[in-house]
């Protein structure tokens, strides 16, 4: 039997030890500072998605965020014992430049049980500028009939070349929820990712900008 709001496969011990992990072995390791925690919706179907600039993202959302959620997660990493452990904690394994639904239709179900789900929507680690989106935000959206929440973080990109810090300045911003209504088709789906691409890039700015106003002048780096 599946735990509430999580995949099929997941246990609630193993998720909590997860989280677990993430507050308390993987945050220490830098200074985070969390704004807005309070926007996150207590109940009801949530996508979080997030700009991604290493894997460092994953790692603290995990259990930075309050509610339990369900992550989108590339499908290489599961591996061995990690192949087994992932499911475990809920997470989704997705083959990125693949059409496959399996993955997303795991994640609506989630949804439709009143859970929350998280998701890179880059596709890949960069910049964390949202410059690019997949379309499989939006189909979210639009299947679990789902409030969107854009997180921001900052301070988790490491430039070629340079090196690491000693416990780096980690900033995670929480947005503001919306609901947006996804349109029907493929057209739908494109106008609406791109709807929240704009949201999460201006979530983004914002987060650069107040760093930028608090000294903190490189945005993007510090760690792989």
């Amino acid at each position: 039997m599946s735990a509430k709001g999580l995949p099929e496969g997941a246990s609630d011990p193993f998720h909590t030890f997860g989280r677990g992990i993430s507050k308390f072995l993987v945050r220490p390791a830098f200074r985070v500072r969390v704004h807005g925690a309070e926007r996150i919706p207590t109940s009801g179907p949530v996508v979080f998605m997030a700009n991604h600039s290493s894997m460092t993202e994953p790692a603290l959302l995990f259990g930075m965020l309050s509610r339990r959620t369900a992550f989108l997660v590339k499908a290489e990493l599961f591996k061995g014992f990690v192949g087994w452990f992932f499911p475990k904690l809920g997470q989704i394994p997705v083959k990125r430049g693949a059409v496959d639904r399996k993955p997303l239709m795991a994640a609506v179900k989630v949804l439709e049980d009143g859970g929350a789900v998280g998701i890179f929507p880059e596709g890949t680690r960069g910049l964390g500028d949202a410059e690019n989106f997949e379309r499989g935000v939006a189909f979210l959206v639009r299947a679990g009939n789902a409030t969107v929440v854009p997180v921001a973080t900052r301070g988790t990109y490491k430039p070629a070349g340079a090196k690491r810090r000693w416990r780096p300045r980690v900033d995670i911003m929480v947005g503001e929820p919306f609901t947006p209504e996804i349109g029907k088709g493929r057209t739908g789906l494109e106008e609406g990712t791109e709807r929240l691409r704009i949201a999460l890039a201006d979530l983004v700015k914002a987060l650069d900008e107040w760093r930028l106003e608090h000294g903190l002048q490189d945005t993007r780096q510090n760690v792989k």
